[in-house]
């Protein structure tokens, strides 16, 4: 199961806090799956990849929240916490730096810390975006828009973490580490 965590509606589309939407509807184009339907406290999608089965969600509660989504989904399915993959910004990455992570803390983030209170573990990968240091309201940072360089950068950049998550899906988190965490290649 992947989750790219966001805000719902069109006021939050482009912002900083939803690159992790954003991932999802290029994964959702690339293996032509709809996001359609509304399940789960969430837009969701499934189908075949790579000869697994994978379910897209997009919650549609406030990021806060975004718990819900990936506990009715994960027990709909019966699904262990090795088989998540959550997708979310990080203020402490440059813009379009990619970190993937087997386990740890929230980092402060309020949507992977709603997830972890709700699964009570921590133990889950984490596939975090560099959307910059906040410039003033960190609140107010990550609801602002990317700058006109910047957009460039995080649209390689949910390429290349699309790119991620299928490595995971194929290989596994300490192959997709070794290959993603470092600097994105030079365009």
């Amino acid at each position: 199961m992947i989750v790219g965590l966001g805000n719902a509606g069109a006021e939050y589309a482009g912002t900083r806090h939803n690159v992790g939407f954003e991932v999802i509807d290029v994964l959702a184009s690339r293996w032509h799956i709809s996001l359609a339907a509304e399940k789960f406290h969430a837009w969701f999608g499934q189908g075949e990849v790579c000869g697994q089965r994978v379910a897209l969600l997009k919650p549609t509660t406030l990021m806060n929240r975004s718990g819900q989504a990936v506990v009715a989904a994960g027990r709909f399915y019966k699904l262990g916490l090795a088989d998540l993959l959550v997708i979310a910004d990080d203020l402490a990455l440059p813009v379009g730096r990619l970190r993937m992570r087997a386990g740890g803390s929230s980092g402060s983030h309020k949507g992977l810390q709603d997830i972890i209170d709700r699964v009570a573990d921590d133990e889950w990968c984490r596939l975090r975006i560099g959307i910059g240091e906040a410039v003033g309201d960190a609140a107010g940072y990550v609801l602002s828009r990317f700058d006109k360089a910047e957009e460039e950068l995080i649209e390689r950049a949910t390429q290349r973490a699309a790119d991620a998550v299928e490595c995971w899906i194929e290989k596994g988190p300490e192959l997709t580490m070794t290959r993603f965490n470092s600097d994105p290649p030079a365009q």
